[in-house]
């Protein structure tokens, strides 16, 4: 089981809990085409981000396989939510969890989703005991691509055309880390 001690912060993030008053914050990036563009979901309305946030608001721990943890990372210098975490439990015979990552792209190049996802990882194998977690994107996603490979992760796959997203037929990507290889970036 994982249930966070929140805060969690670092030199220029805070990871916590989502609550109903991040809605503005958060439609604010997943109403952005430029956002949404590799992702499976399209721009959303404030509704759809309502309806989003209300299942982020109830996964602040994991006990269960096939759960999510959802993580708001805001900046500590102003409070502002400028990122939504993902960490799902995969299974906890194999001990896998995948990541997941989405930031406002006012901050993007800054190093604030390496540092928020850098915690992430440590939640999962420091706290959770997984052996293995994997990052997935859209093999256009250069932006995604080169989060993981900065986390230390291993592109183990290139599937190409494997999936229709929006209409178009696309490449996945796949990341990974282990254990022993996180313990050793340590």
């Amino acid at each position: 089981m994982l249930r966070p001690d929140y805060p969690i912060t670092t030199s220029r993030v805070i990871l916590r809990p989502f609550t109903p008053d991040d809605l503005d914050a958060l439609n604010s990036f997943q109403s952005r085409a430029d956002v949404a563009r590799y992702l499976y979901w399209g721009p959303r309305s404030r509704a759809e981000s309502a309806a989003a946030l209300a299942k982020r608001v109830h996964s602040s721990t994991l006990s269960q396989d096939g759960q999510i943890l959802a993580v708001a990372v805001e900046l500590a210098a102003t409070g502002q939510l400028i990122g939504d975490l993902n960490l799902e439990y995969l299974s906890s015979e194999h001990r896998q969890g995948e990541i997941g990552f989405v930031f406002h792209p006012d901050h993007h190049g800054k190093g604030l989703a390496l540092e928020a996802a850098t915690e992430l990882l440590r939640l999962g194998f420091e706290e959770l005991g997984l052996h293995r977690i994997v990052g997935r994107c859209d093999g256009r996603n250069t932006a995604s691509r080169a989060l993981m490979e900065r986390l230390g992760m291993r592109k183990e796959a290139h599937l190409r055309e494997n999936e229709i997203v929006k209409g178009v037929w696309t490449d996945e990507l796949v990341y990974a880390m282990l254990e022993d290889e996180w313990k050793a970036t340590r």
